[in-house]
């Protein structure tokens, strides 16, 4: 599974990017929605791993953007500063999934596979 890692802090998008690696995925990380946007059109990833806050385009943004994009991309929210506001928004713009740092990885690869999973049935 292509997963791509979108993220302004590049310490943490790094430390996931290796933790989901070991685990066999292959992975991708952008640090803001511009390269976000580009990497979703030039890599076509199964899954991106999306926090909400970062300057510029924010992750809700994004969100909308990659769904345009292609809408069989599984957007998985993983936000530091979301809200309940923010769930129930990111959920109904077509995200996954949505959790708050930190989160378990083990929680999150499970999130990751079942969105897999959901996807392979959508495209049948």
């Amino acid at each position: 599974m292509r997963v791509l890692i979108v993220d302004d802090e590049y310490e943490f998008a790094n430390a996931l990017a290796e933790r989901l690696d070991l685990r066999g995925f292959q992975t991708s990380v952008a640090y803001d929605g511009d390269q976000a946007l580009l990497a979703a059109d030039r890599e076509h990833p199964d899954a991106i791993v999306l926090d909400l806050k970062m300057p510029g385009m924010d992750g809700m943004e994004v969100l909308e953007k990659v769904k345009k994009i292609d809408r069989r991309i599984q957007v998985v929210i993983l936000t530091g500063h979301g809200s309940e506001k923010d769930r129930e928004r990111a959920i109904d713009h077509g995200a996954f999934d949505y959790f708050n740092k930190p989160v378990m990885i083990e929680t999150l690869v499970g999130a990751l596979t079942r969105a897999e999973k959901d996807s392979d049935k959508s495209s049948e």
